[in-house]
């Protein structure tokens, strides 16, 4: 299993909406999914359709009680995506991880037992604490949303400080797989020269493929729907959907689905 941590310590950069709709388009041409929220907020569990009710057990059970993919898992209304939602008891995960032995590598042993999926989306909490700490040790590569303004780029040096200390530390082999430009409005200045300023320095880790500003993207969440299901002709679906065109193929051809 391919497994993507989809994080950024800045809120609101389009983390959830990114996850859940990559997540999406990868389960409608063929992969089998799974989403992990992995944020006590939980909304990537109640954007694809998991209200709070009927989370049983959650990515808190799988993190902390060494309960098993399968049975925190729950199917979604997208044929080929699953999703271990979060709750609130997630917010305590923290704290109580800082007592246990192997305090990093408790997402990576739980997910080792997945035989199921093909790819796995972690949804990072915005922190570089613990639980975005144990998503990086069980990656395998990191998908960063970066929203178009000044402040996210000071944010990214950050976290890319952080993957560094992760892969001498934890897991040498996590890699960038790519930084994705949210919230782009092309009516703003701001925005094309924070866009070109990644660019030039980041080159080619950052997508083609950017995600503009989209009411309808906004709305979506309501409705417990992706984008992509909610209105798939949107500029927002368009591009999430070249997106993942892009991503599939930054994915090593041999872990391909078929």
């Amino acid at each position: 299993m391919i497994t993507i941590a989809v994080a950024n310590q800045k809120g609101g950069v389009g983390k959830t909406t990114t996850a859940i709709n990559i997540a999406t388009a990868l389960a409608a041409t063929g992969w089998k999914v799974l989403l992990l929220d992995l944020d006590p907020q939980g909304n990537a569990s109640t954007g694809i359709g998991v209200g709070a009710a009927e989370r049983q057990r959650s990515s808190y059970d799988l993190l902390i009680e060494q309960a098993s993919v399968t049975s925190c898992m729950m199917p979604t209304r997208i044929p080929g995506l699953d999703v271990i939602p979060a709750t609130v008891d997630l917010s305590g995960a923290e704290v109580e991880l800082v007592s246990m032995a192997d305090r990093t590598g408790k997402l990576r042993a739980a997910l080792a037992e997945d035989a199921g999926h093909d790819i796995c989306l972690i949804d990072c909490p915005p922190s570089l604490g613990l639980l975005t700490l144990n998503a990086l040790t069980a990656a395998d590569s990191l998908l960063v949303p970066l929203q178009c303004e000044f402040f996210a780029l000071e944010g990214l040096s950050q976290l890319l400080q952080t993957v560094e200390r992760v892969q001498e530390r934890f897991n040498p082999d996590l890699g960038i797989l790519g930084i994705v430009l949210t919230m782009y409005d092309r009516r703003n200045r701001l925005t094309d020269q924070v866009a070109d300023d990644v660019r030039s320095c980041l080159h080619s880790l950052v997508f083609e493929a950017v995600i503009p500003r989209n009411v309808r993207l906004s709305e979506a969440p309501s409705h417990g729907l992706p984008a992509l299901i909610y209105d798939h002709a949107c500029a927002g679906s368009q591009a999430y959907m070249k997106l993942a065109r892009e991503l599939i193929g930054r994915l090593p051809e041999r872990r391909k689905a078929a």
